[in-house]
């Protein structure tokens, strides 16, 4: 008898106009073996828009969460998943279980996280410190989700070093490409239990 695979569910917010490839990449990654997971839905704010768009391409189940967006709405619309996934999710989360609800963030933590500090607004602050000689790399951190913005323990954070020839948009673009080198993976280790809530909160 075969064991049911793990299941996830995404949540990404995408934009009326696109967005979502992180999502693609994760389903790309549990169907060429990277993610030994089934990802059950994908969860948008944006009833339209890039990540339906994908989610209908890919055929996997695409749910729409407008407000309220309180705790027992989160714990019904993610029902029995094993693992939460925020993926360019860009509201606040609450009623779920940190243990099993990860996000990963396109930035050094804590200092470029926090409300607000999302997307674009991270990579200008980034590039604005660089300047000013502050920081010499950007990074892609995965971190444990609290009811507080981008405070739950770190348990991964990769650097991309910052070219004196960046602006924010290309710094953006080897951003994302690090994100989708490394969440499947990463994610592959917190279902493993080789990343666990436990080992990074005494």
């Amino acid at each position: 008898m075969e064991l049911r695979k793990p299941r996830i569910v995404i949540f990404a917010s995408g934009s009326k106009e696109g967005g979502g490839s992180g999502f693609e990449n994760m389903v790309n990654a549990t169907r060429s073996g990277i993610l030994n997971a089934e990802i059950t839905a994908v969860i948008s704010n944006h009833e339209h828009g890039g990540v339906r768009e994908r989610a209908e391409r890919l055929g996997i189940n695409f749910i729409h969460f407008p407000l309220p967006r309180n705790a027992e709405k989160y714990q019904e619309i993610v029902g029995d998943a094993d693992l939460i996934c925020l993926s360019g999710w860009l509201k606040p989360v609450v009623g779920l279980d940190p243990k099993k609800t990860i996000n990963i963030h396109p930035g050094p933590l804590p200092r470029f996280g926090g409300s607000g500090m999302y997307g674009h607004h991270v990579h200008e602050a980034v590039m604005e410190a660089y300047k000013r000689g502050e920081v010499t790399h950007s990074a892609v951190s995965m971190h444990f989700v609290t009811e507080n913005y981008d405070e739950g323990p770190l348990f991964f954070e990769f650097p991309v070093e910052i070219l004196p020839t960046d602006t924010s948009e290309t710094l953006a673009k080897r951003v994302l490409a690090v994100e989708h080198q490394w969440q499947p993976v990463i994610t592959q280790k917190v279902l493993s239990g080789e990343i666990n809530w436990d080992k990074f909160v005494s």
